[in-house]
Protein backbone atom coordinates (compact mmCIF):
# COMPACT_ATOMS: atom_id res chain seq x y z
CA UNK A 1 0.00 0.00 0.00
CA UNK A 2 1.28 3.20 -1.00
CA UNK A 3 2.87 5.45 1.79
CA UNK A 4 1.35 9.14 1.69
CA UNK A 5 4.17 10.43 3.71
CA UNK A 6 6.67 9.19 1.36
CA UNK A 7 4.52 8.98 -2.21
CA UNK A 8 2.84 12.07 -1.93
CA UNK A 9 3.81 14.25 0.56
CA UNK A 10 6.62 15.79 -1.44
CA UNK A 11 4.57 16.99 -4.47
CA UNK A 12 2.06 18.13 -1.92
CA UNK A 13 4.59 20.52 -0.02
CA UNK A 14 5.64 21.59 -3.37
CA UNK A 15 2.24 22.61 -4.57
CA UNK A 16 1.30 24.49 -1.07
CA UNK A 17 4.40 26.79 -1.69
CA UNK A 18 3.60 27.38 -5.35
CA UNK A 19 0.02 28.43 -4.78
CA UNK A 20 0.57 30.50 -2.00
CA UNK A 21 3.11 32.24 -3.74
CA UNK A 22 0.26 32.62 -6.67
CA UNK A 23 -1.12 36.06 -5.47
CA UNK A 24 -3.63 36.24 -8.67
CA UNK A 25 -5.99 35.42 -9.33
CA UNK A 26 -7.74 36.23 -5.77
CA UNK A 27 -11.30 36.40 -5.22
CA UNK A 28 -11.49 38.95 -2.02
CA UNK A 29 -14.76 38.48 -0.71
CA UNK A 30 -14.34 41.99 0.51
CA UNK A 31 -17.96 44.20 1.51
CA UNK A 32 -17.17 47.59 0.82
CA UNK A 33 -18.24 49.92 3.10
CA UNK A 34 -18.02 53.42 1.16
CA UNK A 35 -15.86 54.82 -1.76
CA UNK A 36 -12.94 55.06 0.48
CA UNK A 37 -13.57 51.20 1.22
CA UNK A 38 -12.76 49.87 -2.14
CA UNK A 39 -9.05 48.73 -2.03
CA UNK A 40 -9.04 44.95 -2.16
CA UNK A 41 -4.74 44.67 -3.18
CA UNK A 42 -4.61 40.67 -1.77
CA UNK A 43 -1.41 41.92 0.08
CA UNK A 44 -2.66 44.99 1.72
CA UNK A 45 -6.23 43.57 3.14
CA UNK A 46 -5.14 40.11 4.08
CA UNK A 47 -1.17 40.67 5.02
CA UNK A 48 -1.17 36.45 6.45
CA UNK A 49 -4.10 34.72 4.38
CA UNK A 50 -3.21 36.10 0.51
CA UNK A 51 -2.32 34.22 -2.24
CA UNK A 52 -4.44 30.51 -3.29
CA UNK A 53 -7.11 32.04 -4.46
CA UNK A 54 -9.60 33.14 -1.36
CA UNK A 55 -8.81 33.86 2.10
CA UNK A 56 -10.12 30.68 3.67
CA UNK A 57 -7.86 28.78 0.95
CA UNK A 58 -4.70 30.44 1.91
CA UNK A 59 -5.86 29.64 5.59
CA UNK A 60 -6.50 25.88 5.28
CA UNK A 61 -3.45 25.64 2.64
CA UNK A 62 -1.05 27.27 5.59
CA UNK A 63 -2.61 24.54 7.67
CA UNK A 64 -1.58 22.08 5.07
CA UNK A 65 2.43 23.19 5.17
CA UNK A 66 2.24 22.95 9.02
CA UNK A 67 0.58 19.32 9.09
CA UNK A 68 2.92 18.57 6.14
CA UNK A 69 6.15 19.86 8.06
CA UNK A 70 5.43 17.51 11.39
CA UNK A 71 3.61 14.34 9.74
CA UNK A 72 6.62 14.26 6.67
CA UNK A 73 8.83 16.71 7.30
CA UNK A 74 11.50 14.38 6.82
CA UNK A 75 10.67 13.08 3.31
CA UNK A 76 10.32 16.61 1.71
CA UNK A 77 13.16 18.22 -0.02
CA UNK A 78 15.10 20.70 1.63
CA UNK A 79 14.69 23.17 -0.27
CA UNK A 80 11.12 22.86 -0.44
CA UNK A 81 11.19 22.74 3.66
CA UNK A 82 13.11 25.75 3.56
CA UNK A 83 10.85 27.74 1.59
CA UNK A 84 7.15 26.20 3.19
CA UNK A 85 9.27 27.69 6.58
CA UNK A 86 10.01 30.73 5.30
CA UNK A 87 6.06 31.23 3.88
CA UNK A 88 4.63 30.68 6.70
CA UNK A 89 7.57 32.99 8.83
CA UNK A 90 6.69 35.65 6.56
CA UNK A 91 3.13 35.42 6.84
CA UNK A 92 2.46 34.30 10.81
CA UNK A 93 3.96 37.15 12.26
CA UNK A 94 2.40 39.28 15.18
CA UNK A 95 1.78 42.38 13.06
CA UNK A 96 0.39 40.50 10.23
CA UNK A 97 -2.27 38.23 12.25
CA UNK A 98 -3.30 41.17 14.35
CA UNK A 99 -4.41 42.70 10.82
CA UNK A 100 -6.63 39.47 10.36
CA UNK A 101 -7.79 38.99 13.72
CA UNK A 102 -8.71 42.82 13.25
CA UNK A 103 -10.68 42.39 10.05
CA UNK A 104 -13.03 39.61 11.54
CA UNK A 105 -13.83 41.44 14.42
CA UNK A 106 -15.03 44.39 12.10
CA UNK A 107 -16.12 42.54 9.38
CA UNK A 108 -18.12 39.29 11.80
CA UNK A 109 -19.99 37.76 8.53
CA UNK A 110 -16.69 36.85 7.10
CA UNK A 111 -16.12 33.55 6.01
CA UNK A 112 -18.38 32.43 8.48
CA UNK A 113 -18.37 29.75 9.07
CA UNK A 114 -16.07 27.80 6.84
CA UNK A 115 -13.09 30.33 7.03
CA UNK A 116 -13.30 30.97 10.82
CA UNK A 117 -12.83 26.92 11.54
CA UNK A 118 -10.14 26.76 9.03
CA UNK A 119 -8.48 29.83 11.46
CA UNK A 120 -8.90 27.93 14.57
CA UNK A 121 -7.39 24.93 13.05
CA UNK A 122 -4.33 26.58 11.54
CA UNK A 123 -3.95 28.04 15.14
CA UNK A 124 -4.27 24.51 16.58
CA UNK A 125 -1.88 22.97 14.33
CA UNK A 126 1.12 25.32 15.45
CA UNK A 127 0.07 24.89 19.12
CA UNK A 128 0.79 21.40 18.59
CA UNK A 129 3.67 21.21 16.68
CA UNK A 130 6.83 20.45 17.07
CA UNK A 131 8.47 21.98 14.32
CA UNK A 132 11.04 24.73 15.90
CA UNK A 133 9.55 27.51 14.50
CA UNK A 134 5.89 26.54 15.29
CA UNK A 135 6.30 28.22 18.75
CA UNK A 136 6.12 31.94 17.01
CA UNK A 137 3.62 30.88 14.51
CA UNK A 138 1.16 29.60 17.55
CA UNK A 139 2.18 33.12 19.16
CA UNK A 140 1.06 35.20 16.46
CA UNK A 141 -1.72 32.43 15.97
CA UNK A 142 -3.57 32.76 19.41
CA UNK A 143 -5.17 36.33 18.99
CA UNK A 144 -6.71 35.08 15.63
CA UNK A 145 -8.32 31.93 17.38
CA UNK A 146 -9.41 34.08 20.62
CA UNK A 147 -11.49 36.18 17.45
CA UNK A 148 -13.22 33.56 16.21
CA UNK A 149 -13.87 31.78 19.37
CA UNK A 150 -15.92 34.78 20.48
CA UNK A 151 -17.55 35.32 16.93
CA UNK A 152 -18.70 31.64 17.07
CA UNK A 153 -19.84 31.92 20.59
CA UNK A 154 -22.13 34.96 19.86
CA UNK A 155 -23.21 33.73 16.48
CA UNK A 156 -24.62 30.21 17.41
CA UNK A 157 -27.50 31.52 20.14
CA UNK A 158 -28.52 33.74 17.55
CA UNK A 159 -28.62 30.74 14.87
CA UNK A 160 -32.24 29.49 14.41
CA UNK A 161 -31.14 26.61 12.01
CA UNK A 162 -28.16 24.83 10.58
CA UNK A 163 -26.98 25.57 7.23
CA UNK A 164 -27.21 22.14 5.16
CA UNK A 165 -25.67 22.95 1.89
CA UNK A 166 -22.78 21.12 0.63
CA UNK A 167 -20.35 24.13 0.18
CA UNK A 168 -18.61 26.71 2.45
CA UNK A 169 -21.80 27.45 4.63
CA UNK A 170 -22.11 24.38 5.92
CA UNK A 171 -22.60 24.58 9.52
CA UNK A 172 -21.66 21.04 10.65
CA UNK A 173 -18.52 21.28 8.23
CA UNK A 174 -17.79 24.32 10.45
CA UNK A 175 -18.69 23.36 13.50
CA UNK A 176 -16.80 20.20 13.30
CA UNK A 177 -13.59 21.36 13.03
CA UNK A 178 -14.11 24.67 15.22
CA UNK A 179 -14.87 21.67 17.95
CA UNK A 180 -11.55 20.54 17.12
CA UNK A 181 -9.44 23.03 17.41
CA UNK A 182 -10.83 24.47 20.57
CA UNK A 183 -10.48 21.17 22.17
CA UNK A 184 -6.50 21.21 21.12
CA UNK A 185 -6.65 25.69 22.26
CA UNK A 186 -8.16 24.87 25.58
CA UNK A 187 -11.16 26.53 24.85
CA UNK A 188 -13.45 24.38 26.55
CA UNK A 189 -16.31 27.02 26.63
CA UNK A 190 -16.49 26.59 22.93
CA UNK A 191 -16.19 22.99 22.52
CA UNK A 192 -18.77 23.12 24.94
CA UNK A 193 -21.46 25.42 22.99
CA UNK A 194 -20.66 23.43 19.92
CA UNK A 195 -21.90 20.09 21.51
CA UNK A 196 -24.98 21.78 23.14
CA UNK A 197 -26.04 23.60 19.91
CA UNK A 198 -25.14 20.16 17.80
CA UNK A 199 -27.31 18.03 19.98
CA UNK A 200 -30.04 20.72 19.79
CA UNK A 201 -30.07 21.06 15.76
CA UNK A 202 -28.90 17.71 14.45
CA UNK A 203 -30.31 14.75 17.72
CA UNK A 204 -33.64 13.90 16.52
CA UNK A 205 -32.91 13.57 12.85
CA UNK A 206 -33.60 9.94 11.22
CA UNK A 207 -33.51 8.94 7.87
CA UNK A 208 -31.89 11.14 5.91
CA UNK A 209 -32.83 10.96 1.64
CA UNK A 210 -29.35 10.09 0.76
CA UNK A 211 -30.31 9.65 -3.09
CA UNK A 212 -30.55 13.98 -3.31
CA UNK A 213 -26.65 13.88 -3.22
CA UNK A 214 -24.39 15.10 -4.54
CA UNK A 215 -25.25 18.55 -5.49
CA UNK A 216 -23.32 19.80 -8.68
CA UNK A 217 -20.94 22.04 -6.92
CA UNK A 218 -21.04 19.87 -3.88
CA UNK A 219 -17.36 19.51 -2.08
CA UNK A 220 -18.97 18.38 0.90
CA UNK A 221 -21.99 15.67 1.79
CA UNK A 222 -24.29 17.50 4.03
CA UNK A 223 -25.30 13.57 5.48
CA UNK A 224 -21.62 12.54 6.30
CA UNK A 225 -20.85 16.41 7.76
CA UNK A 226 -23.83 16.29 10.11
CA UNK A 227 -23.06 12.58 11.23
CA UNK A 228 -19.41 13.74 11.32
CA UNK A 229 -19.73 16.63 13.88
CA UNK A 230 -21.97 13.80 15.74
CA UNK A 231 -19.42 11.39 16.02
CA UNK A 232 -17.51 13.75 17.89
CA UNK A 233 -20.15 15.40 20.49
CA UNK A 234 -21.77 11.81 21.13
CA UNK A 235 -20.52 9.26 23.31
CA UNK A 236 -19.72 5.95 21.16
CA UNK A 237 -22.72 4.08 23.01
CA UNK A 238 -25.09 7.06 21.86
CA UNK A 239 -23.18 7.58 18.42
CA UNK A 240 -24.36 3.93 16.73
CA UNK A 241 -28.21 4.07 17.74
CA UNK A 242 -28.58 7.66 16.10
CA UNK A 243 -26.27 6.52 12.82
CA UNK A 244 -28.60 3.14 12.88
CA UNK A 245 -31.34 6.00 12.24
CA UNK A 246 -29.71 8.92 10.47
CA UNK A 247 -27.91 6.85 7.80
CA UNK A 248 -29.12 3.40 8.26
CA UNK A 249 -27.62 2.27 4.76
CA UNK A 250 -24.37 3.63 5.23
CA UNK A 251 -21.63 1.45 4.01
CA UNK A 252 -24.60 -1.15 1.99
CA UNK A 253 -23.09 -2.15 -1.42
CA UNK A 254 -26.07 0.19 -3.17
CA UNK A 255 -25.30 3.72 -0.73
CA UNK A 256 -25.04 6.43 -3.09
CA UNK A 257 -22.46 7.69 -0.47
CA UNK A 258 -20.18 5.48 -1.45
CA UNK A 259 -20.43 6.31 -5.44
CA UNK A 260 -17.93 7.46 -7.83
CA UNK A 261 -18.61 12.05 -8.71
CA UNK A 262 -17.60 12.81 -12.37
CA UNK A 263 -16.33 16.74 -13.09
CA UNK A 264 -17.00 17.65 -16.80
CA UNK A 265 -15.26 20.62 -17.18
CA UNK A 266 -11.51 21.11 -14.58
CA UNK A 267 -11.13 24.47 -15.20
CA UNK A 268 -14.87 25.11 -13.79
CA UNK A 269 -14.14 26.29 -9.78
CA UNK A 270 -17.46 25.29 -8.97
CA UNK A 271 -17.17 22.02 -10.80
CA UNK A 272 -14.15 20.65 -9.35
CA UNK A 273 -15.34 21.05 -5.86
CA UNK A 274 -16.36 17.60 -6.61
CA UNK A 275 -12.95 16.20 -6.52
CA UNK A 276 -13.07 18.13 -3.36
CA UNK A 277 -16.00 15.68 -2.38
CA UNK A 278 -14.03 12.71 -3.32
CA UNK A 279 -11.26 13.60 -0.52
CA UNK A 280 -14.61 14.77 2.16
CA UNK A 281 -16.62 12.04 2.06
CA UNK A 282 -13.27 9.59 2.54
CA UNK A 283 -12.09 11.22 5.94
CA UNK A 284 -15.50 11.16 7.20
CA UNK A 285 -16.48 7.80 6.25
CA UNK A 286 -13.33 6.18 7.62
CA UNK A 287 -14.19 8.15 10.81
CA UNK A 288 -17.30 6.81 11.07
CA UNK A 289 -15.97 3.53 10.42
CA UNK A 290 -16.05 2.03 13.48
CA UNK A 291 -19.73 3.20 14.19
CA UNK A 292 -21.34 1.53 11.08
CA UNK A 293 -24.72 0.15 11.71
CA UNK A 294 -25.43 -3.28 10.28
CA UNK A 295 -28.22 -5.62 10.63
CA UNK A 296 -25.55 -8.15 12.33
CA UNK A 297 -21.86 -7.87 13.24
CA UNK A 298 -20.95 -9.76 9.90
CA UNK A 299 -22.96 -7.28 7.80
CA UNK A 300 -21.29 -4.26 9.70
CA UNK A 301 -18.17 -5.91 8.99
CA UNK A 302 -18.82 -6.02 5.56
CA UNK A 303 -19.68 -2.49 5.62
CA UNK A 304 -16.18 -1.06 7.07
CA UNK A 305 -14.53 -3.39 4.76
CA UNK A 306 -16.53 -1.71 1.73
CA UNK A 307 -15.72 1.68 3.23
CA UNK A 308 -12.10 0.73 3.50
CA UNK A 309 -11.90 -0.47 -0.21
CA UNK A 310 -14.02 2.73 -1.69
CA UNK A 311 -12.56 5.40 0.19
CA UNK A 312 -8.88 4.12 -1.08
CA UNK A 313 -10.57 4.41 -4.69
CA UNK A 314 -12.14 7.98 -4.41
CA UNK A 315 -8.32 9.18 -3.21
CA UNK A 316 -6.66 7.46 -5.94
CA UNK A 317 -9.16 9.01 -8.23
CA UNK A 318 -8.50 12.28 -7.84
CA UNK A 319 -4.98 12.29 -7.19
CA UNK A 320 -3.73 13.67 -10.44
CA UNK A 321 -6.23 16.96 -9.69
CA UNK A 322 -4.12 17.61 -6.17
CA UNK A 323 -0.63 18.55 -7.75
CA UNK A 324 -1.73 18.29 -11.19
CA UNK A 325 -4.62 19.71 -11.74
CA UNK A 326 -5.85 23.32 -12.86
CA UNK A 327 -5.01 26.26 -10.35
CA UNK A 328 -9.29 26.10 -9.50
CA UNK A 329 -7.70 22.38 -8.17
CA UNK A 330 -4.76 22.81 -6.77
CA UNK A 331 -5.32 26.02 -4.90
CA UNK A 332 -6.58 23.85 -2.06
CA UNK A 333 -7.33 19.98 -2.85
CA UNK A 334 -4.27 19.44 -0.42
CA UNK A 335 -5.69 19.82 2.48
CA UNK A 336 -8.43 17.78 2.18
CA UNK A 337 -6.31 15.08 1.22
CA UNK A 338 -4.55 15.54 4.33
CA UNK A 339 -8.10 15.55 6.18
CA UNK A 340 -8.54 11.95 4.12
CA UNK A 341 -5.13 10.21 4.88
CA UNK A 342 -4.67 11.59 8.67
CA UNK A 343 -8.58 10.38 9.31
CA UNK A 344 -8.38 9.12 13.03
CA UNK A 345 -5.73 10.96 14.16
CA UNK A 346 -6.00 14.00 16.59
CA UNK A 347 -9.95 13.45 16.69
CA UNK A 348 -9.93 13.60 12.17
Amino acid sequence: MSDWRRDRAPGWARTVVEVLRTTYPYAAQHVARGPDDVDVTPTRLHPSFHGSFDWHSSVHMQWSGVRLLDLAGEHLEDAVRRELVAELDARLTPAHVTVEADYLRAHPHFERPYGWAWAMMLAAATTSSAVPQAASWAEATRPLADAVADLVLDWLPRLAYPVRSGEHANTAFGLALVHEAAGVLGRDDVVAAVGERAADWYGADRDYPVAWEPGGSDFLSPALSEADLLRRVLTPADLRPWLAGFLPGLGSADDPLLAPTRVLDPTDGKAVHLHGLSLSRAWQLRGLAPSLPGVDAADADARRARVEGTTRARVEQVEQEITGGDFMSTHWLVSFALLAETAGEQGH
